[in-house]
């Protein structure tokens, strides 16, 4: 199984590809590669230690060492929204195994397992969890209820198809317009797109249920002046919205 397929209450599925074992360990190769030269700077900085006691160094540069690996996926993934250097490079993310935004205790839960998977050398332990599980999670993922999935190269969509030549009033605003772009998650921008392009299979009732929770997550992000949203339905600010976050210039 190479995705993961998850099902609203109004009946839409979405679908995220899961990133395989192999992906997963070449961006832990390139994460690896900067905690070994943050790694050379602490022992630098550590150099004068042995003068005083080498036994005081050496634990000194472990415990500082365990901080590194671990905080810095910790850190990466929190202000990257479940991606470090190596994810963004082979365009993997950390998600909630429900499709949801990661939480701050998921983060931290996921990363401090890593000293068991990485047992007792290259991530044995994490990289076998992961082959024998149907999502490919290691122990970290299965404890922080967490999955990594793939975000492929996708083709810019038709939006004028989409939007259908509407005004879009949130554009009379562009500070908050580039606010938007960034503060909106690639996954939530892809719901929402996902959504206008499948909104015939819905009936009226589900339709309107799913228009109004998405746009209520994207009015919770940046909030427009009234003049701009009001008298426009649900559907048309996603429609505004993904119009902001998708259309080139």
């Amino acid at each position: 199984m190479d995705r993961l397929r998850i099902q609203t209450p109004e009946g839409i599925s979405f679908s995220f590809l899961l990133a395989s074992p192999v992906s997963r360990m070449l961006a832990w190769l390139i994460d690896f590669a900067f905690i070994l030269g943050a790694a050379a700077v602490l022992g630098k900085m550590l150099s004068l230690l042995p003068v005083i006691s080498a036994d005081v160094a050496k634990a000194t540069y472990l415990m500082m060492y365990f901080v590194i690996s671990i905080g810095y996926g910790i850190l990466f993934e929190f202000r990257w929204r479940g991606q470090t250097p190596g994810k963004r490079a082979l365009r993997l993310r950390v998600l909630d195994a429900r499709g949801l935004h990661l939480a701050p205790n998921q983060i931290v839960l996921r990363n401090l397992l890593r000293a068991i998977d990485s047992l007792p050398l290259l991530y044995a332990v994490g990289g076998v969890v992961s082959l024998l599980n149907r999502y490919s999670q290691r122990l970290g993922d299965l404890a922080g209820n967490t999955i990594v999935i793939r975000n492929p190269v996708v083709r810019q969509p038709d939006l004028d198809k989409l939007i259908r030549g509407r005004f879009n009033s949130l554009l009379t605003y562009p500070h908050l317009a580039a606010r938007l772009r960034h503060l909106v998650s690639p996954q939530a921008a892809g719901i929402g797109l996902e959504a206008l392009t499948r909104r015939d299979e819905l009936d009226a009732g589900a339709r309107v249920s799913l228009f109004g929770e998405i746009a209520d997550h994207y009015r919770a992000l940046v909030e427009f002046p009234p003049e701009a949203t009001e008298q426009i339905s649900d559907e048309q600010y996603v429609r505004n919205v993904v119009e902001i976050l998708f259309r080139t210039a």
